[in-house]
């Protein structure tokens, strides 16, 4: 990555203290959690767990690990218990016996929850990107335990993507440095609004996920799961999406109203300025908002 570094932002701020390289901040952030560990199929569901206080569940994108939080995660943990989870097949945990149904990945969250956490304890649940659209039948089966659910810039609304600058693929490119290229072209075209803002952090996480990641969650994204889902939450709904999210281009109005046909009283927010990885692109704004989302009313 050190040839690619003159070209990318500085680290942001709020993590350049944590360590000298990008390894050693993730490592950093998740060495403050405690790691637990519950059933996914043959293997574990990995879950970090930071603070203490009311439960707050960060379900990541496609792709992605706890890390897609790393921005968020600590001032969070001021407040609440915070547990973010490698999704099956995914991150750190193993692949689910059936990957390619979210039913039985979400099956496999809720029961990691509930050995978690307390009986009768109410849980909010926070979903970016597929986090979001799995995070629909997550919350179903949470049913009287779901306080909140907060979508971040998730699809699985039966609604159009917006038409994007074609992607490579790293699969196959033997050499780091043109799969780095591909990592980082992603995330100028998919995550960031602003491509002078990705810094190698942001590009040693999209590494990472990318290349360990089993589960091809752009296709479960494609469908309505989310929407199918919403008629039966027991909570309150609520979004934050980036406006300048490329997947939703021109299309935020349409996402709201199929979220506020499920819950009229709905708050959508909108951070200026930010795309699709808005929790770490704007994670000011974005922890600030989202903190007042989940205040008890």
């Amino acid at each position: 990555m050190q040839d690619l570094l003159p070209a990318l932002a500085p680290i942001p701020p709020d993590l350049a203290a944590l360590g000298a390289t990008p390894a050693e901040i993730e490592a950093h952030v998740a060495g403050l959690a405690r790691r637990a560990e519950t059933p996914c199929g043959e293997g574990s569901l990995v879950w970090h767990i930071w603070g203490e206080g009311p439960p707050l569940v960060l379900l990541h994108g496609g792709y992605g690990s706890w890390n897609h939080w790393i921005r968020n995660v600590l001032p969070l943990a001021r407040r609440w218990q915070v547990l973010a989870v490698d999704l099956p097949g995914l991150g750190e945990s193993a692949t689910p016996p059936q990957p390619d149904d979210p039913d039985a990945m979400a099956a496999i969250i809720v029961e990691g929850l509930h050995r978690l956490l307390p009986a009768g304890c109410r849980v909010d649940l926070v979903g970016f990107s597929f986090g979001g659209v799995l995070g629909g039948p997550v919350a179903v089966r949470l049913g009287p335990a779901l306080r909140r659910f907060v979508i971040v810039g998730a699809n699985g609304l039966g609604l159009p993507r917006a038409a994007m600058a074609p992607m490579g693929s790293w699969r196959r490119l033997p050499d780091r440095a043109a799969r780095l290229a591909v990592h980082r072209q992603t995330l100028e075209v998919l995550m960031f609004a602003d491509p002078r803002r990705i810094d190698p952090l942001a590009l040693h996480l999209q590494e990472r996920n990318a290349e360990a990641g089993r589960v091809r969650s752009p296709e479960i994204s494609r469908t309505d799961v989310l929407r199918r889902s919403l008629p039966a939450l027991r909570g309150r709904l609520a979004a934050i999406w980036g406006e300048q999210d490329n997947i939703a281009r021109g299309a935020l109005d349409a996402r709201r109203e199929v979220l506020q046909a499920a819950d009229p009283a709905l708050p959508f927010r909108a951070i200026p300025g930010a795309g699709h990885w808005v929790s770490y692109e704007a994670a000011d704004d974005f922890n600030t908002i989202l903190s007042g989302l989940l205040l008890p009313e």
